[in-house]
């Protein structure tokens, strides 16, 4: 038996909860909320890439549509594109079941990932503990904050001349002259 995807995702607009766009998919991702995340075609390779490893760490199903943005906007009834959804709340659609019922020959993943540990021997090795995906992804954010805010930091010193060194000293370099 095969579910009518287009359908399916009305139904869970109309009867359910879902919110529309990346930024929105991306903020309730991280938070661990939703039940799907559905990006349309043409959307940008680096958000549906980014959207899907986030729902990946999340064990949030991620369905990638065979059709456009405005396909998608007009299937929820909206006058714009739609880029991606997250159902927060299916309501009385079988949306859940969509990645499940998919030809094989279509885009879809709906693997979960576990989470990285490090068995025990009796050698002593440490074990790693298993954390929420919340945890993970803010780790990685705190991560990649930090590298920009070191390459800010050297680029300042490139433009001014001046070496930045620990409680507020400063010393100056050579600077090359610009012509």
């Amino acid at each position: 038996m095969t579910i009518d995807t287009a359908k399916e995702i009305r139904r869970a607009v109309d009867t359910g909860k879902v919110v529309f766009g990346f930024r929105q998919t991306e903020k309730n991702v991280l938070k661990g909320k939703g039940q799907i995340v559905i990006v349309s075609r043409n959307c940008p390779q680096r958000l549906s890439e980014k959207i899907q490893y986030l729902s990946q760490i999340a064990g949030i199903p991620f369905f990638e549509l065979e059709r456009n943005a405005l396909y998608l906007g007009s299937i929820c009834g909206k006058p714009f594109l739609v880029s991606s959804l997250l159902v927060l709340d299916k309501g009385k659609s079988k949306v859940l079941e969509i990645p499940k019922d998919t030809p094989p020959g279509s885009k879809r993943t709906q693997k979960k990932r576990k989470p990285i540990t490090k068995k025990t021997s009796k050698k002593g090795k440490t074990k790693k503990k298993k954390q929420p995906a919340t945890k993970k992804i803010r780790e990685k954010i705190s991560q990649k904050k930090s590298k920009k805010a070191t390459q800010k930091q050297k680029r300042k010193t490139k433009k001014t001349g001046k070496k930045i060194i620990k409680k507020g000293k400063t010393k100056k370099t050579k600077t090359k002259k610009r012509r």
